[in-house]
C-alpha cells in the first residue's frame, strides 16, 4: 500500500452544492431561496436588535438622569488629610500620589475646606475651593491653583 492508494470511503464525500447556475443545476432561478417572503427578495434580512415587532429591548428598559460625557471627575483632597505633610514646605501633586493620599489623578486634584490646619504650608493642586484657600492663607500658607 502506497499514500497516493488512499482513497476516501465511497459516498463519505459529497460534490459542493454550486446554486445559482441556470435552471438544469436544479438549484437555478430561485437559488434554493424560494418564491416569495422577507428571506427570498434582496434587502431582506432585519436588524441584529429586532425583535419581530416587539418592543426591543433597549426600548424597554427606562432610562433615567443625563450623564455627561464631558464631566470632569477631581481626586478630593480635605485640609485635614494635610496633616501629612508638616514640616513639609511646598506639596505638589506627586507628593499626593507618593504618600498615597491620592490614588489616581483622574482629571485633577482637588483641595476642600473639610478640617482645620494649623500650619504654614505651599500647595500645588488643580483646582480649590475659596474656603479652603481662605484656611490656607489664614495660616501664612498659599495655594497655586494649575490650569
Amino acid at each position: 500500500m502506497k499514500l497516493s492508494d488512499l482513497k476516501p470511503s465511497e459516498g463519505s464525500r459529497k460534490k459542493r452544492k454550486r446554486v445559482g447556475r441556470g435552471t438544469g443545476s436544479g438549484h437555478g432561478t430561485t437559488a434554493t431561496y424560494g418564491n416569495k417572503g422577507q428571506r427570498a427578495t434582496s434587502g431582506g434580512t432585519k436588524g441584529k436588535s429586532f425583535e419581530g415587532g416587539q418592543m426591543p429591548l433597549t426600548r424597554r428598559i427606562p432610562k433615567r438622569g443625563f450623564r455627561n460625557p464631558f464631566r470632569k471627575e477631581y481626586a478630593l483632597i480635605k485640609i485635614s488629610d494635610l496633616e501629612i505633610f508638616k514640616g513639609k514646605e511646598r506639596v505638589e501633586i506627586q507628593d499626593f500620589l507618593e504618600t498615597g493620599l491620592v490614588k489616581d489623578v483622574k482629571s485633577g486634584v482637588k483641595l476642600l475646606s473639610g478640617g482645620e490646619i494649623g500650619f504654614a504650608i505651599k500647595l500645588v493642586v488643580h483646582k480649590a475651593s475659596k474656603q479652603a484657600i481662605e484656611k490656607i492663607k489664614a495660616q501664612g500658607g498659599d495655594v497655586e491653583v494649575l490650569i
